[in-house]
């Protein structure tokens, strides 16, 4: 269901990703802790540094920055010389970025009815915290790198000044005051997470008492209470709830609420938001399971919170998990990763919650971009000679692309970018995935309706019908009022809906368009990737015509329909990295040009009418601008013309018929005299095609 929108090609394998909601912008990490910002629309790398390491031009550009202020050179070691260790997480911070996160967390809140008195969607309030800076934001295990991707400048601040613990994972509170500036937590290797003010660049507060081993993820969200909440998931495999309201209070704070999520540790959370419920927490563990959690449930601890468990892929761990809500989609709800080439789509729990590929990663990308070989190495038990060998891979057989993380992005849900061991993909929702579907005329009035749609090489028929009770919150157009959307549990919409199989097979399961006559009498389905059309006939859905065609238009008048046959324009072929010359590339774009226009000039428009008996006849056939008239087919058909034609003996075949009749003013009555020879648009060139 999804096509490729951009690409980007690594050396190694992409571990942690992150998009920015409003800017074309994504950070990867890759295995060798190397951080790189990306412009996904221009495919132009904005920034790169060496985050595990010591980044030598960093430290060199902070050291001219000092001596331009006239500071003297610390006796100590400067942060930027500090090795980072292993990148743990990278993130976005701006005002965009804040607004998102406290605009994500009030809509999930309000979206549960008990909560419209306590949450508020307004957000004009919120005032700017960054001051128009945009910072690139690095967890690595020995300290955090915020970089102000306009300036340019940064500032590191070591583990020493958070307890000397390693950092393992960071989330941004969307609450503080206006003393201590934005805050982000730190989750340590201790199970104690650590809040740093980004105006003092000073400890502000600690959450200490929850976990008994290393904190390995982090998330904000607003309960339906409104209050302001802070979980967190460890390796002990416990999810902890802490409240994020709190202001100067700089002491110790304890836990609210303390499960077991998973065994073996928790690996990521992530915020769901429900229609008409309240907000819902998704969990992925070291076990192998995806937990679904209820928040209501949270206030009092007796109740068990867990509403559904499931394994998305038998025998893999997934490691990232996205809320997912397209509209084309309705049904999909959640996007996982394990460690191979597919992107994971899981139901609603309201469906089936089964879990489904939603995309197969190996098939986007170009084969001539896949890796033809890989240097191996191989090492005898007792530590004797190793030996490299470069082996060629075969993508179908463990060669292709393996998923290491994913994310979806926040505000357009049709991307989803994933790091894999080629480079970054990122890739969109193709509209062409989902079955191509006809609605089937019904009778005014009628609360009776029926598509037919096409799956696989299979012709179906859905019927549906919906409710007899009238529903107040539906508008004239079928969709929830903006005033109702509170009463859609007491007021739901109710179809009962019969699928049907129609016998008469289907020769294609490529991409298909259906398209319907205006008498409602054919349906047409034409594959445009093959090419091939068929005409099925309603009533009976027997094939009436078929044949080449790469595009089918119906008339809106009368049951006839045009086809164009053509041939398939031919692609720039690739130029192979040694052959760089540029009339190299210059002659196949003329090439292939040259080819188009060839196709494009033999293409062929057939007008073809579907008479009463079912068969079909073809009027008119265009070639490269020059009409021809098929007449041995019908004679019927033109008898009304000829009728025309016995009224006006002053025009011969040496004349032009066309504008004769143009320029003679009984034609309109003519016309309305022979309602049958009325063919619209075409009724000209019909006559025309007689003299010929």
């Amino acid at each position: 269901m999804l096509r490729l929108r951009a690409f980007r090609l690594t050396n190694e394998k992409i571990v942690k990703i992150q998009v920015h909601p409003t800017h074309p912008w994504l950070v990867t990490s890759d295995a060798s802790d190397h951080v790189s910002v990306w412009n996904w629309e221009h495919r132009q790398v904005i920034y790169e540094l060496k985050a595990g390491g010591v980044d030598e031009r960093r430290l060199v550009g902070a050291k001219l920055e000092k001596l331009a202020e006239g500071e003297s050179e610390s006796r100590g070691k400067p942060t930027e010389a500090i090795r980072g260790g292993s990148v743990k997480q990278v993130s976005f911070y701006d005002d965009d970025v804040r607004f998102w996160q406290l605009w994500r967390n009030r809509a999930a809140a309000a979206e549960s009815p008990s909560a419209v008195s306590h949450v508020t969607s307004a957000l004009n309030s919120l005032a700017p915290a960054t001051k128009g800076r945009h910072f690139l934001v690095i967890c690595c295990e020995n300290k955090a790198i915020f970089l102000d991707l306009v300036t340019m400048r940064g500032r590191d601040v070591p583990k020493q000044e958070l307890d000397n613990k390693s950092l393992m994972c960071m989330e941004f509170l969307s609450r503080s005051t206006a003393g201590e500036g934005p805050l982000v937590a730190f989750g340590g290797s201790d199970g104690v997470i650590r809040v740093l003010s980004m105006i003092t660049w000073k400890l502000a507060r600690r959450y200490t008492g929850g976990h008994k081993g290393a904190i390995n993820c982090l998330m904000t969200f607003i309960a339906s209470s409104g209050e302001g909440l802070l979980v967190s998931g460890g390796s002990d495999g416990l999810l902890i709830m802490w409240s994020a309201d709190h202001g100067h209070d700089s002491r110790e704070l304890v836990p609210k609420l303390s499960l077991k999520a998973h065994d073996g540790g928790v690996v990521a959370v992530e915020l769901s938001r429900v229609s008409g419920g309240a907000p819902q927490l998704i969990t992925i563990g070291a076990d192998k399971t995806l937990a679904i959690w209820d928040t209501i449930s949270f206030r009092v601890a007796s109740l068990s919170q867990e509403m559904r468990r499931i394994k998305p892929v038998p025998k893999m761990s997934c490691h990232s998990v996205a809320s997912w809500c397209h509209p084309r989609a309705p049904n999909l709800d959640i996007l996982t990763c394990v460690k191979d080439s597919h992107i994971w789509a899981i139901e609603h729990p309201t469906y089936s919650v089964l879990t489904r590929p939603l995309c197969e990663l190996s098939s986007l990308i170009p084969p001539q971009v896949l890796s033809p070989s890989k240097k191996l190495r191989f090492s005898r038990p007792d530590g004797g000679v190793v030996v490299e060998v470069d082996v060629v891979l075969d993508c179908a057989y463990g060669g292709g692309v393996v998923v290491y993380c994913m994310v979806a992005h926040p505000l357009q849900p049709h991307l989803v970018a994933t790091g894999t061991n080629i480079g970054v993909i990122i890739s969109e929702f193709d509209f062409r995935a989902l079955p191509p579907i006809a609605a089937l005329p019904s009778p005014p009035g009628s609360r009776e309706h029926s598509a037919a749609y096409v799956v696989e090489r299979e012709l179906k028929l859905l019927s549906f019908q919906l409710s007899t009770t009238a529903n107040p919150s539906l508008g004239g157009n079928g969709l929830l009022a903006e005033s109702a959307r509170l009463k859609v549990d007491s007021e739901a919409l109710l179809i009962k809906q019969i699928k049907k199989h129609i016998s008469t097979p289907v020769p294609h399961d490529s991409y298909s368009v259906l398209s319907l006559s205006s008498s409602g009498k054919y349906l047409g389905i034409v594959w445009p990737d093959i090419p091939y059309f068929s005409v099925y006939k309603v009533s009976d859905w027997s094939v009436v015509d078929s044949g080449s065609a790469r595009l089918l238009a119906w008339d809106t008048c009368r049951d006839r329909f045009a086809i164009l046959e053509s041939a398939v324009a031919p692609r720039i072929p690739i130029i192979p990295k040694g052959a760089s010359s540029r009339k190299a590339k210059e002659a196949a774009a003329a090439a292939a040009a040259a080819a188009a226009a060839s196709a494009a000039s033999s293409a062929t428009v057939q007008v073809r009418i579907l008479l009463d008996d079912g068969t079909s006849n073809i009027l008119m056939r265009s070639i490269g601008g020059r009409s021809e008239p098929i007449l041995e087919e019908k004679e019927e058909c033109f008898q009304p013309m000829k009728e025309i034609l016995k009224q006006h003996p002053h025009l011969d075949k040496d004349s032009k018929p066309e504008e004769a009749l143009l320029k003679e003013s009984k034609l309109p009555e003519i016309l309305r005299a022979n309602p049958k020879s009325s063919t619209r648009l075409t009724s000209i060139a019909f006559i025309a095609a007689l003299f010929a």
